[in-house]
């Protein structure tokens, strides 16, 4: 390596390094004293609330009450044999409006139990261990084709490898975890923390991923359904929804996903876009994520702008403090009519009854990068290269059993019509349609 070479080189890991410590991580993880002082507040409630409210229905009090006793492994394999990416969602789940905001303690003291942290808590445990503790069952001979490699599709093929089955997972992308490698904030999942629960959960055996395979005309589901005994659709959400402004397509704005996921995976170049000043259109977590992680990199104002007023901005308040505490500004009541070279022009807006109105009073909000996070929606043209599903609204129809309208293909995730868009959704979607898959198989 020449000399000059060699500087760039170091230089390129120096910033790398320097864009990672200034990220740091969201929530530290608690020390083991603090873990049994949590877990010493549950009340191991009969038919315990915060179950119920568990999307994946953890056995949440029988998973603190193993760390009470110093039964760590046990803990965790609770948790994991309800939610197998129970270490993912522990950092990445609105524990404060699922499990916590159902806390018993939550109601009467308004300090719940810190379910998340106590999850993270037993599974960082465990995989620090290297232990698989799941076995398959015997093999059926049956074979699986998941598509996509997210947590709908890697919780549907773990459970079906656990059932003896053998899965093939085919993933558009070059690495696998889906949102969690690719549009989760860098600061919520550090520690490469995606590709190492990803290699946990692939331990068991019987899953193997074929990457750069995307569901087209080169990958129907008419060739899957006859190669495969069943087939298992968790393609996610695709297609960045638009402002549909005029200056939308300049150079200067992107999607927020987007801009997560460069972070994610190319953090230097993503750090040379966060400078100046930044608009950020949306008000999920998405959003959120984006605004304080461009903020956190150096930007020198970060502007959150969202349409409706506080009441309904969809980013839960943890996420908007967490923003507001790191110096992102949140604006309310103001919709994007326009994106000019330095600038988002902005109409005031009001809400008659449920409908927002665009008002004459415009706003300039300055803008060096503006970055769109006003949701995704699901694309239906891979499907349609041989015989489609059904689609139910404007994702894939499914039944109670996750079985679509061509008999032996399943789906669920964000690609479909039931639930919501959250991790510890598209997890349970996953492992149930596994079960209706077995189900199927054995029919």
């Amino acid at each position: 390596m020449s000399e000059g070479l060699g500087e760039q080189v170091l230089g390129v890991s120096a910033r790398a390094a320097e864009v990672a410590i200034k990220l740091g991580e969201m929530t530290a993880p608690l020390s083991r004293d603090e873990a049994r002082v949590e877990a010493d507040r549950c009340y191991f409630c009969y038919d315990a609330p915060c179950v119920d409210a568990c999307p994946t229905g953890i056995d949440i009090p029988g998973f603190i009450g193993k760390i009470r006793t110093g039964n760590l492994r046990g803990s965790a394999v609770t948790i994991l044999e309800s939610n197998i990416f129970g270490g993912s969602c522990a950092r990445v789940c609105p524990t404060e409006i699922l499990c916590e905001e159902a806390c018993v303690r939550e109601a009467q003291e308004g300090k719940p139990v810190t379910i998340g942290s106590l999850q993270r808590f037993a599974t960082d445990h465990l995989m620090a261990t290297g232990e698989q503790p799941f076995a398959r069952a015997p093999l059926t001979g049956k074979r699986v084709a998941v598509v996509g490699a997210g947590p709908a599709g890697l919780a549907c093929a773990h459970r079906l490898a656990t059932l003896g089955h053998d899965v093939l997972v085919y993933e558009a992308r070059p690495k696998p975890g889906g949102l969690n490698e690719y549009g989760i904030a860098a600061y919520k999942v550090v520690d490469d923390f995606a590709q190492r629960e990803v290699a946990f959960i692939l331990g068991i055996g019987g899953i193997a991923i074929e990457y750069g395979t995307p569901l087209g005309p080169d990958l129907t589901l008419d060739k899957l359904r006859q190669e495969f005994d069943a087939v298992f659709v968790a393609i996610g959400l695709a297609d960045p929804n638009a402002l549909g402004v005029p200056g939308e397509g300049a150079a200067h704005v992107m999607d927020a996903l987007g801009f997560i996921e460069l972070l994610r995976q190319n953090p230097v170049e993503a750090a040379v876009l966060a400078k100046g000043h930044v608009v950020v259109i949306g008000g999920g977590n998405t959003a959120i994520d984006a605004a304080t992680q461009v903020k956190l990199l150096g930007a020198e104002t970060v502007t959150l702008a969202y349409r409706r007023g506080p009441e309904q901005i969809g980013a839960t308040k943890v996420e908007q403090d967490w923003a507001q505490t790191h110096g992102v500004g949140i604006r309310h009541f103001l919709a994007p009519v326009a994106v000019e070279a330095h600038a988002v022009i902005c109409a005031k807006t009001t809400v008659s009854g449920a409908k927002l109105v665009l008002t004459e009073e415009r706003v300039s909000l300055p803008a060096d990068l503006v970055l769109k996070a006003v949701g995704q929606s699901f694309l239906p043209e891979p499907l349609t290269a041989g015989t489609a599903p059904d689609l139910g609204g404007k994702r894939i129809g499914v039944g109670d059993d996750y079985q679509t309208s061509l008999p032996g293909v399943f789906a669920g995730g964000d690609c479909v019509s039931a639930g919501e868009d959250l991790t510890v959704q598209a997890v349970a979607h996953g492992r149930d349609a596994a079960m209706a898959i077995d189900r199927f198989l054995k029919a």
